[in-house]
């Protein structure tokens, strides 16, 4: 029997995790830039965890979780979103009692069982920003900003950013009922999902892809005439303070999220790159959020963007990594000890060594020193034993000199 990754995971190889790496490298810089430090919580939480945060109606929840029964007898999920649980991580240990403003980020694996297709997995990966304490329109503006640098330090083009505000809780409760008022005369119209979400989460029809519904939902009432004159406020500063900063963006007042738990500012950035699943990343504000699962009162906003779907929009070279790489060939047994040495020698300057230790030819080991796209070489052989020396080759030019042994960690400090 030959075993597989189960359907809607992968394995990310050695060839593919350069560029998983230079990923994160920029979100550790970036975060690190604007003062937000790395929390990292349980890959499994309590069941009830999810179902109070995210909404028991939405997909995610009614569909999409892997749960199971703990032997305890309570019920247990592997986590399919991650603010629930570093908002949970932030009551928990009483974290707002060590700073009235926190800012934390995550890297890390979530699961949904989901149809797997290009850019979404069952076994899927993300980053999110969250900061917890400020109930300002400037801590909105910083969070949108953070991910806004990170997608221009990884390079990535056709990006846009989409707005919108649903406004506090009283003014999110009477639009949904007006939604639902409007929408219910022609149920009969709505496709079996739409009509579902009539009863459980009319917001969510807002975002329906089905053109027929569309049209319908282009007459519907307007999210902006249920905003609180301080909804307004807040939202008109957001914008003033994005204007500042050069952050371009288009309003969409019916862009949602799927998320019960989100009020006032909501926003997307999306790539032109991705087809219909053009999302890379989505967050708002969850002000509500941490009361709902037991905590004091704490306004709090965030984002969480798909990684898969990022590195689909990257164009990171696998070579990009190798600049500094140094390959060292020893043709000599008895060398092998001196040939380690060197080796960290080297590595203590910043280049990365590769060393073959298979006891291959020289060709042999210059074909493996192009492939992997190394800049040079460092031979060792009978002539250079014996004379306390090493040649260097140029791997792109072709250009070799000799240098004597003592003198090479010189020649690459240069």
């Amino acid at each position: 029997m030959t075993h597989r990754t189960i359907k809607g995971t992968h394995d990310i190889l050695p060839e593919d995790s350069v560029r998983w790496q230079e990923l994160e490298r920029v979100i550790y810089d970036v975060a690190a830039s604007y003062g937000y430090n790395e929390i990292r919580t349980p890959i499994f939480e309590n069941t009830n965890l999810f179902s109070r945060s995210i909404g028991e109606y939405t997909d995610i929840v009614s569909k999409e979780m892997y749960s199971w029964e703990d032997r305890s007898g309570g019920s247990l999920t592997l986590r399919p979103e991650l603010t629930a649980p570093v908002a949970r991580a932030y009551i928990q240990h009483n974290l707002g009692s060590k700073s009235p403003l926190q800012r934390m980020y995550y890297i890390g694996p979530l699961f949904r069982r989901e149809r797997p297709q290009k850019g979404r997995q069952r076994q899927f990966h993300q980053f999110g920003i969250e900061a917890f304490g400020s109930e300002f329109p400037e801590q909105d503006a910083e969070i949108i900003a953070v991910g806004n640098t990170i997608f221009s330090e990884l390079g990535l083009k056709d990006i846009s950013l989409k707005l919108n505000s649903l406004g506090s809780s009283t003014c999110r409760n009477k639009y949904t009922k007006a939604l639902k008022d409007y929408l219910t005369p022609h149920k009969d119209s709505l496709s079996a999902t739409s009509q579902k979400r009539l009863e459980s989460n009319p917001l969510r029809i807002l975002e329906t892809k089905n053109p027929e519904e569309q049209k319908l939902i282009a007459d519907a009432p307007s999210i902006t005439d249920f905003w609180t004159a301080d909804d307004k406020e807040h939202f008109s500063t957001v914008q003033n303070l994005l204007n500042g900063l050069n952050i371009p963006y288009e309003l969409d007042h019916q862009m949602v999220r799927g998320l019960d738990y989100y009020t006032r500012t909501t926003f997307e950035f999306i790539s032109g790159n991705l087809g219909a699943q053009d999302a890379i990343c989505g967050g708002g504000r969850y002000d509500g959020l941490v009361e709902t699962l037991g905590g004091k009162p704490t306004p709090a906003i965030g984002f969480a963007a798909g990684m898969e779907r990022i590195l689909l929009s990257m164009d990171i070279s696998k070579d990009d990594a190798k600049i500094n790489t140094v390959y060292l060939i020893n043709l000599v047994e008895s060398a092998s000890g001196q040939a380690l040495f060197i080796a960290n020698e080297l590595r203590e300057l910043g280049c990365y060594v590769i060393m073959d230790t298979l006891r291959r030819s020289l060709k042999a080991q210059l074909r493996d020193a192009n492939r992997i796209g190394a800049v040079k070489a460092v031979i060792i052989g009978e002539d250079e034993l014996k004379n306390k020396t090493v040649q260097i080759k140029d791997l792109s030019s072709g250009e070799q000199e000799e240098i004597v042994m003592n003198d090479l960690v010189k020649h690459f400090t240069v």
